[in-house]
């Protein structure tokens, strides 16, 4: 009997024994294919030499050294090279150990920056509806992931929810594009008018809808309202690029595509690559140095922030991304598994719609696709998909609640950048056995 207190209590998974390339093996020698990198985590797949060489060197030297005393030379060249390649304006990086850190990092950088310019009475986060922002109390006050809030409601911090930016199932047919963004983001500062601009601190927003809504892209020009209704009443823009930042949505930051700056962002998961725990938080010089001018001191920390051997890691999954080229290779490889999931399933009655951005898909299952209606909840597709899936060799994201945190199903994709066309076509047959077992 396993000791180990795992996920799921009546569940224990099979022993992973290796990792090599994209694929993952178990102590029975099954091979799979690592279709999601896990949670979008391994971009470089499995064994990557340079990484593990730059963790094993930083090892040799200091495995650590505490931030209240010591900065570290990986730390410091991490931070360099992120804000030479960030969304302009960010200045400062914050290293933590986990994405969750990082939005509780941001959320209490907010708070903190608005007492030190006196607005005490900003304390207001507004978020969307279907988000996920991480699993620590602050974290998941700010997501919009009913069935993870629902338990621990009591115990968290108040906030709002707007509508997210879902052009599948809420465009209206009498609306362009451009239309329903404009739409959309205007809830924003309908809430801010309903809370009053002076006692909101916050917007929090994925750039690409993750876990909660599978891979929903904004349309153009909905991040360029938002921004302009974030300035106009002086609320901080904090977008979390936990999940589809670092490369995965083809560009390094995937706000990158939509033309604007945060004020703060949150990375985690492909800054890692699954090689060590380790996030970040970024921010605007004008916020870090508000507080240095005044109370001189961030009041907030965690033991291993800033790790050396997690920050040599992360900068050498970094270098990988930026210098050999694998943030274009995962646009290049986006759109080729993009145009193969339609033509093998853009017809099929039970797949709804197909999108995403980059190495970053989602898939959204129908019981009707005229009338885009869900299949019950009680059908228990997506933990179907999940075991159907993984019994053929492939490891995917699939979750429940899709439209509203009860109804809707959809399947994450998110493979290591390193594929080829052949794993491509791996993906699509096992999906294809998959579906016709549950389907």
């Amino acid at each position: 009997m396993s000791h180990v207190f795992h996920r799921n209590s009546n569940f224990t998974p099979p022993i992973v024994q290796r990792g090599e390339g994209v694929y993952l093996y178990d102590t029975q020698g099954k091979q799979y294919l690592d279709g999601s990198g896990g949670a979008a985590v391994s971009c470089l797949g499995h064994g990557d030499a340079k990484v593990t060489d730059a963790i094993k060197s930083q090892l040799d030297q200091v495995a650590f050294a505490h931030t209240g005393f010591f900065t570290s030379a990986p730390a410091e060249a991490l931070a360099d090279k992120l804000i030479a390649h960030a969304p302009d304006g960010l200045d400062k990086v914050y290293l933590v150990s986990s994405g969750s850190e990082a939005i509780e990092a941001a959320l209490k950088l907010s708070r903190q920056y608005f007492l030190e310019i006196d607005q005490p009475s900003r304390t207001k986060v507004i978020a969307r509806r279907q988000s996920y922002h991480g699993n620590t109390l602050g974290a998941l006050a700010a997501g919009g992931n009913l069935i993870r809030r629902k338990p621990f409601a009591p115990l968290m911090i108040e906030t709002s929810h707007i509508a997210p930016c879902y052009e599948y199932r809420d465009r209206r047919a009498d609306e362009t594009s451009a239309e329903y963004g404009l739409r959309i983001a205007n809830e924003l500062e309908t809430e801010i008018k309903r809370l009053g601009p002076e006692n909101v601190m916050a917007f929090v927003a994925e750039p690409v809808v993750g876990a909660t809504a599978g891979a929903v892209p904004p349309v153009a020009g909905y991040f360029k309202r938002i921004r302009e209704i974030c300035d106009k009443h002086g609320v901080l823009l904090i977008l979390d690029e936990i999940m589809c930042g670092m490369g995965r949505t083809g560009t390094l930051f995937a706000i990158e595509q939509d033309g604007i700056s945060p004020d703060i962002t949150t990375i985690a998961k492909g800054l890692g690559a699954g090689y060590q725990p380790i996030g970040a938080m970024l921010c605007r010089s004008k916020i870090h140095d508000t507080i240095a001018s005044g109370s001189g001191f961030f009041q907030h920390g965690h033991t291993y922030l800033g790790h050396p051997v997690a920050a040599a890691a992360g900068l050498a999954v970094l270098t990988r991304l930026i210098d050999d080229g694998l943030v274009a290779q995962s646009m290049a490889m986006g759109q080729q598994l993009q145009d193969a999931l339609v033509s093998a399933f853009g017809q099929h009655p039970n797949i709804g719609d197909i999108r995403g951005r980059g190495l970053f898909r989602g898939l959204e299952f129908v019981a009707d696709r005229d009338t885009k209606t869900p299949f019950s909840p009680d059908i228990l597709i997506s933990k179907r998909l999940k075991e159907a899936t993984f019994d053929a060799g492939l490891i995917c994201y699939p979750m429940s609640g899709t439209i509203d945190g009860v109804n809707g199903d959809h399947l994450l994709l998110a493979p290591p950048f390193i594929l080829d066309s052949s794993h491509i076509d791996e993906i699509i047959g096992k999906l294809t056995t998959a579906f016709n077992e549950v389907f």
